[in-house]
């Protein structure tokens, strides 16, 4: 076998953490209840105007049914009063205000408790409780679940669940056909079963909505910062083949000023212009030695900073953490014979395998052992620890976005303040760039996080330099 072990000596920490010490992410606790900065009312005016529309359209078109076509007995003009009243305030809500503003959430909140009370009005007219159209008290309370914070959809949710109750005591008639008897109401047993059906539909499905919402909101937020981390990490792997490209274009106008810089000191009619001449002949010199240095700089080289051997990333890899008081070695090995390939030099891959490796220091007791292998078909990257490993609960969840068991600052050998972020985007990351990941705990202890990629996906093919 193939078998390149090191373990580096500590150098200069540098921090590839999500969140730092000292930075504050954007949250907002009235987002959310269970995790803080992921959700706000996101309901534009232009979206409640259009549902309520809709309400009004079906409500006009069943009382219409009602009154010429069925031809009930019941008070249609306070009805159509109540239809009336709620287009009114349309036509008000949407002179007063663009439709693609997004409402605020006491705004969303009370055009929603209006509409809940208009509905309930109307039901009160036609029969309260006994009438079907009482179910449709579910779906203001499903809106609000699915668009509003917490507080404002719990009282959303009590105010149609009250609602109903009084529905329950106070109505009118329900409406008949003209000259038969009103009809009897239904046995208490029966419309408490009624009432407390449509209850626990609002609950069950507030409840589902809420669930659904607050699960697309966390990937969303977790989604978006992967992309942030991505984008950074690709904007500082482009600064060496800039640099690259300044030290090429820089080269030949600093020989054209070293020229003529000892020309003007050769025929300098006095010692000043002299001193001069020759003080640029050493800054010209001075930029020529640093422009060296960043050529010799392997980020720096442009064809070959695109690619980098399996045996540097994982020096990559390691290299932050050297400093923790904890041995991180890195073990590269393959068919014996066979040389380590050289990858694509991929800011997402050196990323998230650092962040994993940082975890593994967090946690680990004493050592963290990497071990990259390789064959014919694919690569492997394995990060272990001889830490307490995953608990039951977290395994199962690993890899969704706010997972996270990671102390503090205080208690974190890293400094590293954890939202249970950095496995999800390591993880997403990963995947982007076609590897299977896999969380476990080893067979002696400790946690194992493993990343798989068909070797193709990231061996660069062979490179001769000029």
């Amino acid at each position: 076998m193939a078998d390149v072990s090191f373990a580096r000596t500590p150098s200069d920490q540098r921090s590839n953490g999500l969140d730092k010490p000292g930075e504050d992410p954007a949250q907002d606790d009235d987002w959310s209840w269970a995790a803080p900065g992921l959700r706000r009312g996101r309901l534009r005016v232009r979206s409640l105007l259009t549902q309520r529309w809709l309400a009004i359209a079906g409500q006009t078109a069943a009382l219409l049914f009602g009154a010429l076509v069925l031809k009930l007995q019941a008070p249609w003009a306070l009805c159509f009063s109540l239809v009336a009243l709620s287009a009114w305030l349309n036509v008000l809500l949407g002179l007063a205000s663009t439709g693609q503003r997004m409402a605020r959430e006491g705004e969303a909140t009370a055009q929603i408790a209006f509409d809940i009370l208009q509905m309930t009005g109307l039901l009160y007219l036609t029969g309260g409780a006994q009438n079907v159209f009482c179910l449709l008290l579910i779906a203001p309370v499903t809106l609000a679940a699915a668009t509003l914070p917490a507080r404002f959809a719990l009282g959303l949710a009590l105010l149609a669940i009250g609602c109903q109750i009084a529905l329950a005591f106070f109505h009118m008639p329900m409406p008949t056909l003209a000259g038969t008897p009103a009809m009897p109401p239904p046995p208490p047993s029966v419309l408490f079963a009624m009432v407390a059906a449509r209850i626990l539909g609002i609950i069950i499905t507030g409840a589902y909505a809420w669930q659904a919402a607050s699960e697309s909101a966390r990937m969303e937020l977790a989604l978006n910062v992967t992309e942030t981390v991505l984008a950074r990490e690709q904007r500082l792997s482009a600064l060496g083949a800039l640099a690259a490209a300044a030290a090429h274009e820089l080269g030949t106008p600093l020989a054209t000023i070293s020229v003529v810089a000892r020309e003007m000191a050769r025929n300098a009619p006095d010692d000043q212009t002299r001193e001069d001449a020759e003080l640029m002949i050493g800054q010209a010199a001075r930029c020529r030695e640093i422009l060296q240095r960043l050529t010799e700089m392997p980020e720096a080289q442009d064809a070959v900073h695109e690619r980098m051997s399996l045996v540097q990333l994982v020096q990559d890899v390691i290299e932050p953490h050297l400093v923790h008081g904890v041995r991180v070695e890195a073990v590269v090995n393959g068919p014996s014979g066979e040389t380590a390939p050289d990858i694509w030099r991929r800011p997402e891959v050196i990323h998230a395998m650092t962040s994993i490796v940082e975890n593994a220091v967090d946690f680990a007791r004493a050592e963290v052992l990497v071990i990259a292998r390789f064959d014919q078909r694919s690569v492997v990257i394995e990060v272990r620890d001889d830490g307490p490993g995953f608990t039951a609960e977290v395994l199962a969840k690993l890899g969704e976005p706010y997972v996270t068991t990671r102390p503090g600052a205080e208690g974190s050998r890293t400094g590293h303040i954890g939202m249970g972020l950095g496995f999800f985007i390591a993880k997403t990351l990963l995947e982007r760039t076609g590897a299977t990941v896999d969380f476990r705990n080893g067979r002696r202890g400790g946690a194992v996080v493993s990343a798989r990629w068909p070797r193709s996906a990231l061996e660069a093919p062979g490179y001769t330099g000029a």
